[in-house]
C-alpha cells in the first residue's frame, strides 16, 4: 500500500502544477472578466484543489476579546511528547479565566479542526489543547503509542494542569478521557477536575450504531491489520513505522456523505463562476482543514477499534488499563458531567455519549446534564453557527456554575 500511495502522489503532482498554473492564468487581473474566463478559472480551481496535498493548517488565533478589549494570544507548547504536545493559548491578560483542557480527537484530522471551539472558549477561559503529532513524522526510535499510552498521557496532562480545571473532550477521546479520569479519581481523589464535557463521543457504540460502528463490528481485526495499515516509506522521518494513513480515514468519512461533498464542490464552482468570493472563501476554509489529514500509530488504531468499537469494553465493565487494572468510571465523584450530542450525527449515534451518565455512578444526578443540539451533525456540535450560538453558550454556562469541586 505504501508504494501505491507514493506512486499516486507522484502521478498527481504534475497535474496539480498544471492546474495551479491554469488557475493563476485565468484569474489574472489583466484578463477580461466574462463567463468564459470565469468558467476556466472555476474548473482550474476545482482540479487544483482535488490534486493538492493539504499541509497541517495553523490555528491562526493571534488575538481574542476579554471584557470587551482585544488581547494578544501566544501559542506556547508547555509539555512535549513524541506523539502529542500540550499547547497553551496564553493570553496577554492578568485574568485569563479558569483553565480548560480541550482534548482533540486523534482520528485522522489535526487538532486545528477545533479552531472554532478554541475561538469560542478563549474569551472566557485559559485554554490548553492536545496537539497530536502526525505519526508519519515520529521517528521509529520513539517507540509505539497505543490506547493505554493515550490514557496515560491524558492523565499526565491532568496532573500537570492541576485540579482547578475543566476538561472538554471532542469525539474520539471520550473513552480514554473517561479512563484517565477514572484512574485519577482512584489514585488522587482531590485531583479530579471541576467538570467533564463529553461532546459527540463513542462511549457506547451499541446505542443507535452508525455506519462507522457497523463497519468496525462486521470486519475482524485482521481485516483492519491487512487493509487499513501502511508502513512509512524510507526517506521520511518516521520511516519503518506502521501507521493507519490519514487518507484511509478521510476516504471513509467522505464516502459516508459523498453526495454532500460533491454538491459542496459544485457550489464552489458556481460561486467562483458568479464571482461570489465570500461564499467561495467559506468553502475553501472548511476544506483546507477537512482535507488536511494525519497518520495514526497502528497500535493505537487497532486497540481503539477492538476496545471501543468491537468489544464496547468500557460500557460493559471489561475495560482495563495495561491489561491489568480495571477502569471504573464510577470512581469519578468530584467532577460535574455534561454530555453533548448532535441530532443528525451520523458518526456518533444519538445516545452513545449520553451513555456516560449511567457509567459515572459516583456523580450525583444533580451534577449531570445532557444537551441534544437540534439540527446539528457531527461537526456542527463543535463548529459552525449552531456551535457558536447554542452549544458554546450552554457549555460556558455549565463551566461557570461548576467552578469549584463537587462536595463529597
Amino acid at each position: 500500500m505504501s508504494l501505491a500511495y507514493q506512486l499516486q502522489r507522484g502521478l498527481r503532482e504534475p497535474l496539480h502544477l498544471w492546474a495551479t498554473a491554469n488557475r493563476a492564468l485565468w484569474m489574472h487581473p489583466g484578463l477580461p472578466v466574462n463567463p468564459f474566463t470565469r468558467t476556466l478559472a472555476a474548473a482550474s480551481e476545482l482540479l487544483e484543489r482535488s490534486t493538492r496535498f493539504y499541509a497541517k493548517p495553523e490555528f491562526g488565533l493571534p488575538t481574542t476579546s476579554v471584557g470587551g478589549h482585544s488581547v494578544a494570544v501566544e501559542e506556547v507548547r508547555v509539555l512535549r511528547h513524541p506523539f502529542c504536545d500540550l499547547l497553551h493559548f496564553k493570553k496577554d491578560t492578568a485574568q485569563p479565566g479558569s483553565k480548560v483542557l480541550l482534548v482533540a480527537a486523534l482520528s485522522g484530522h489535526h487538532a486545528t479542526l477545533l479552531r472554532e471551539t478554541v475561538q469560542e472558549l478563549l474569551p472566557f477561559h485559559d485554554v490548553y489543547v492536545t496537539d497530536w503529532v502526525d505519526a508519519r513524522l515520529v521517528p521509529l526510535e520513539a517507540g509505539g503509542f497505543d490506547l493505554d499510552d493515550y490514557t496515560a498521557l491524558i492523565g499526565r496532562f491532568l496532573r500537570h494542569l492541576g485540579p482547578d480545571l475543566h476538561v472538554v473532550s471532542v469525539c474520539q477521546p471520550a473513552v480514554p478521557v473517561l479512563a484517565a479520569l477514572s484512574l485519577l479519581a482512584e489514585d488522587e481523589p482531590l485531583a479530579q477536575p471541576h467538570t467533564l464535557v463529553l461532546m459527540a463521543g463513542p462511549v457506547d457504540t451499541r446505542v443507535h450504531p452508525t455506519a462507522v460502528n457497523l463497519l468496525a463490528r462486521e470486519r475482524p481485526l485482521s481485516w483492519f491489520e491487512t487493509w487499513a495499515l501502511d508502513t512509512v516509506p524510507a526517506g521520511e522521518v518516521g520511516a519503518g513505522r506502521r501507521v493507519c494513513p490519514g487518507f484511509f480515514q478521510l476516504s471513509g468519512f467522505v464516502s459516508m456523505n459523498f453526495d454532500r461533498h460533491v454538491s459542496a464542490h459544485w457550489k464552489l464552482f458556481e460561486d467562483v463562476l458568479k464571482g461570489d468570493e465570500a461564499a467561495a472563501s467559506v468553502h475553501r476554509r472548511f476544506y483546507d482543514e477537512y482535507l488536511a489529514v494525519m497518520d495514526l500509530p497502528a497500535e493505537y488504531y487497532l486497540q481503539t477499534v477492538r476496545t471501543v468499537f468491537q468489544e464496547d469494553a468500557l460500557p460493559q465493565g471489561r475495560m482495563t488499563y495495561r491489561g491489568e487494572r480495571p477502569v471504573r468510571p464510577g470512581a469519578i465523584s468530584r467532577t460535574a458531567l455534561l454530555t453533548v450530542e448532535g441530532e443528525k450525527d451520523d458518526i456518533t449515534g444519538l445516545g452513545q455519549t449520553l451513555a456516560a451518565h449511567a457509567l459515572c455512578t459516583g456523580i450525583a444526578n444533580e451534577a449531570k446534564e445532557h444537551h441534544q443540539q437540534a439540527g446539528a451533525g457531527h461537526y456542527g456540535v463543535f463548529s459552525g453557527r449552531r456551535w457558536r450560538e447554542e452549544v458554546a453558550p450552554r457549555i460556558r454556562d455549565f463551566l461557570r456554575r461548576h467552578e469549584g469541586p463537587l462536595p463529597r
